[in-house]
């Protein structure tokens, strides 16, 4: 994947800016989808917040996070319809986005939709964004899956809407957003213990997504590798499952990353959006 700059006009100042996304080398890898994920240039907010902060729940300024939102939108351009948000709460639950989003975030981690121009969002800060396709079907679906939601099958919830709709799980494609990786995820016994329980459960060989960290008796966790091998296990085939390979935490000047801003004592920080729409 690649940052590429999009023209627009501010809504307010009626100034030509750019904003920057981090979209497919190629536009033909889904055809008729778009995705993306945001960085956290090209908007007006201040402070830890700076600059493109889209999230509505981290105590930044209101007025700042609504003229956000309004420059991706005149970014994306006619082709969009609506943007679809959601109430995350780290748990499991998939929505149907029907001809139009609902007006008021519903309470998921996950939405499917079949509808062209709408845009299915995914607020993260260390998170991992996760956005599938079926071109053929052209169905889509988007979830967020931090490590509560990974563990608990929130990518499986959001795949199996996609069928129940009448994707194919032979022809969805995913992508596994920016996010925390290994290197900068330390966690404590208990969330090995966690995730040993449940991979008992599931016949599932957890300790390759553990590595020690040196002499602190902690542990790293491998976020995206453990989405990749569940979405594996449910059925994807690797080569349609891509990581946009961006850790959030090393690259904190371009990605809001909630760890780093809590370990420099300047929490809450802003978030950043993956996306996807049929066009």
């Amino acid at each position: 994947m690649q940052i590429k700059s999009y023209s627009m006009t501010d809504p307010l100042s009626k100034k030509q800016e750019t904003i920057p996304l981090l979209v497919p080398e190629s536009s033909e890898q889904w055809p008729g989808i778009f995705y993306f994920f945001t960085t956290r240039h090209g908007g007006v907010s201040q402070g830890a917040y700076s600059s493109l902060n889209l999230g509505t729940h981290v105590q930044d300024d209101p007025l700042a996070v609504a003229r956000n939102r309004q420059r991706l939108t005149a970014c994306l351009g006619d082709s969009l319809r609506g943007i679809s948000f959601l109430d995350q709460v780290h748990g499991t639950t998939t929505i149907t986005v029907d001809s139009h989003p609902l007006p008021h975030p519903a309470e998921a981690d996950a939405q499917i939709c079949r509808e062209t121009g709408i845009l299915l969002a995914i607020m993260t800060a260390d998170c991992a964004p996760l956005l599938f396709a079926d071109p053929q079907a052209r169905i889509i679906g988007a979830a967020h899956a931090g490590w509560r939601g990974a563990l608990h099958g929130v990518s499986e919830s959001c795949l199996q809407a996609m069928c129940n709709a009448g994707a194919s799980i032979n022809e969805i494609y995913a992508i596994i957003g920016p996010c925390i990786h290994s290197e900068f995820y330390t966690v404590d016994p208990s969330f090995y213990e966690t995730f040993a329980e449940h991979a008992e459960k599931m016949c599932m060989d957890h300790k390759k997504f553990f590595s020690k960290q040196n002499n602190t008796g902690k542990l790293r966790f491998d976020l995206p590798g453990y989405l990749r091998e569940r979405l594996e296990m449910y059925g994807l085939s690797k080569e349609r499952i891509h990581d946009a390979k961006q850790c959030t935490y090393s690259r904190n000047n371009d990605f809001f990353s909630h760890r780093h801003a809590t370990q420099g004592n300047y929490a809450p920080c802003g978030r950043q959006m993956g996306g996807i729409l049929l066009v």
